[in-house]
C-alpha cells in the first residue's frame, strides 16, 4: 500500500513539443549562438549528449540509449523533492489507475509489519477475497519466488498485472502450521475510497481511505443511502482519515465543501505569490451535523488539506496525531510516448494561512501511543521542502494516553456500535466526544 506520495491534482498537459527543442536548440554547432559557452543555457545539454555518446561507444556492454535516457530523466527530477517524478509509460498508466480507483490485480491492501508484507483487509469481491484471503494473513511468496527483503512498491508490482492471468501465493496465516497456497486469476479491481456505518447514538461513521475520482459522488451515494436506511436521521458524524495518503486536490476541495456552508477552504500559493483562494458554498449535504475528524502520522497531503479547513473554521475538532505533514501539490504533465511528469508546483495553506509543509496539523485532542514508535514525516525525507517556520503546538490542546492494547481497527465491519467498547482507543475518544461533549460546528 502506497502510504506518503499521494496522487496529486491533474491540471493539463505540456506541450508535446517542449521537450525536443530544448534539445535540439542544446546540440547545435559551437558558434552557432552569441551567447558565451560558460554562460549558455544549453551547456548542460550539450554536456549530457557528449556523456551519451560516450558510453553508447565506449561501454564495456551494449548500452539502450532509452533506458539512458529515462535514468538521466529521473535523476533530473529525484533530485528536486520526493514528490516529483518522471513516470514511463508503464508507470504513468498505473499512476493513472490508482486515481481512477481500479486497477488489475488481486484485490488486497497491504503494509510492511516486521518485515513481512501483511494484509491489512482484502477488498469486498475481489479474487483474494473470494479465496479466502484474511486481514493479518503474510504474504511469504509470489508465484513460489520468496519476498524477503523485496520492497513493497516491488511486491505491489509482482501481484499486480493483466487481468485474466494466473499468480500462486504462499501465505502464512496465524495459527496454521503450514503455509497456505492460493491459485489467483487477476481481475479488474474497483477500490471504494468510502465505507459508512450507522452507529450508536445517531452517530454517522465515514472511513475515506483516498482521494480518487470518484470520492465525492461516492460520498453523496452513501450519505444519501444512510438517511433512506433509517428511520431515525443521524445528528452526528465521525470522519476517519487515519492512513490516508492523500490525492487529488479537486476531490478533497468537493468533500471539504460538503462539510462546511461558507469560509475559505484552503489557498495556494506559487513562489510566493497566491495563486487561488478556494471558497466553501451553501448547502452542504453535512454541514449541520456536529463533527469529529479523526487523523494520525500517517494522514498526508490531501487528508491534511481537509483537516486544516474543518479545525480553521470551527467545524469539527481534530482528535488523533500530528499528521504526515505534506503541504504541496503536485502538477500532472503528459509528455510525448504515453509518459508523464508529476511536478511540485505549489504549496497549500489553511483557511488561516497556516502553511501545513514539514509542519502537518496538530490536533485539538492527542492520543499519545502506549510506545515510543519511529514515525517518518515529511521534514524527514530527503530534499523535502522546508518549513516556513517552526511548528508551534496548538493552544488549548488536550491529550490522552492510548492503553497498551490499543489498536486502530481495519475492517469497518468490525467496529462495534458503540467504539467505546472496542480497542480502538482514538476511535472510541472520537465516539465519546461527538456524544457527550457535543462538537464545535
Amino acid at each position: 500500500m502506497k502510504t506518503f506520495s499521494s496522487p496529486p491534482r491533474l491540471l493539463g498537459k505540456t506541450r508535446k513539443w517542449g521537450l525536443a527543442v530544448a534539445i535540439w536548440v542544446g546540440l547545435a554547432p559551437a558558434g552557432a549562438d552569441a551567447t558565451p559557452e560558460a554562460k549558455s543555457p544549453y551547456l548542460p545539454f550539450d554536456q549530457m549528449a557528449r556523456v551519451l555518446v560516450m558510453v553508447e561507444h565506449n561501454y564495456v556492454e551494449p548500452a539502450q540509449r532509452e533506458k539512458l535516457l529515462d535514468g538521466a530523466m529521473r535523476g533530473l527530477v529525484a533530485e528536486l523533492d520526493p514528490h516529483s517524478s518522471y513516470m514511463n509509460p508503464k508507470e504513468f498508466e498505473e499512476f493513472q489507475s490508482d486515481t481512477e480507483g481500479k486497477f488489475a490485480g488481486i484485490g488486497i491492501e497491504v503494509e510492511m509489519r516486521d518485515d513481512y508484507v501483511t494484509v491489512l483487509a482484502p477488498i469486498a469481491g475481489s479474487p483474494a477475497a473470494q479465496a479466502g484471503i484474511l486481514s493479518g494473513d503474510r504474504i511469504l511468496a509470489v508465484d513460489r519466488k520468496p519476498l524477503r527483503g523485496l520492497k513493497l512498491d516491488r511486491i505491489i508490482e509482482l501481484m499486480r498485472g493483466e487481468a485474466g492471468t494466473k499468480i500462486a501465493l504462499t501465505v502464512g496465516r496465524e495459527g496454521a502450521t503450514d503455509p497456505l497456497h492460493f491459485d489467483l486469476v487477476r481481475e479488474v479491481v474497483r477500490v471504494a475510497s468510502i465505507e459508512t456505518k450507522r452507529l450508536d447514538k445517531g452517530v454517522l461513521y465515514i472511513r475515506l481511505k483516498q482521494f480518487q475520482e470518484t470520492s465525492h459522488e461516492e460520498l453523496l451515494r452513501a450519505v444519501a443511502k444512510a438517511r433512506r436506511a433509517n428511520k431515525v436521521q443521524f445528528e452526528s458524524v465521525l470522519l476517519d482519515m487515519r492512513f490516508n495518503p492523500g490525492g487529488l486536490v479537486d476531490q478533497a476541495e468537493l468533500i471539504a465543501d460538503e462539510f462546511m456552508n461558507q469560509g475559505v477552504i484552503y489557498s495556494t500559493r506559487h513562489r510566493g505569490q497566491v495563486l487561488d483562494l478556494v471558497e466553501a458554498t451553501q448547502g452542504g449535504a453535512l454541514s449541520r451535523e456536529k463533527l469529529v475528524i479523526l487523523v494520525n502520522e500517517y494522514s498526508a497531503s490531501a487528508a491534511e488539506l481537509v483537516a486544516g479547513a474543518l479545525q480553521d473554521t470551527g467545524r469539527g475538532k481534530i482528535i488523533g496525531a500530528l499528521t504526515f505533514g505534506k503541504g504541496s501539490v503536485q502538477t500532472i504533465f503528459e509528455l510525448p510516448g504515453a509518459a508523464g511528469l508529476r511536478l511540485t508546483t505549489m504549496r497549500y495553506y489553511t483557511p488561516n494561512g497556516r502553511a501545513i509543509q514539514a509542519q502537518g496539523i496538530d490536533p485539538d485532542i492527542v492520543i499519545k501511543p502506549s510506545k515510543v514508535v519511529d514515525v517518518i514525516r515529511e521534514g524527514d525525507l530527503d530534499g523535502a521542502l522546508a518549513a516556513e517556520a517552526e511548528r508551534a503546538p496548538r493552544n488549548g490542546q488536550i491529550s490522552y494516553d492510548a492503553p497498551a492494547d490499543s489498536k486502530p481497527i481495519v475492517s469497518v465491519a468490525e467496529i462495534p456500535l458503540d467504539p467505546r467498547q472496542s480497542k480502538d482507543f482514538a476511535l472510541g475518544k472520537a465516539f465519546d466526544t461527538l456524544v457527550t461533549t457535543a462538537a464545535s460546528r
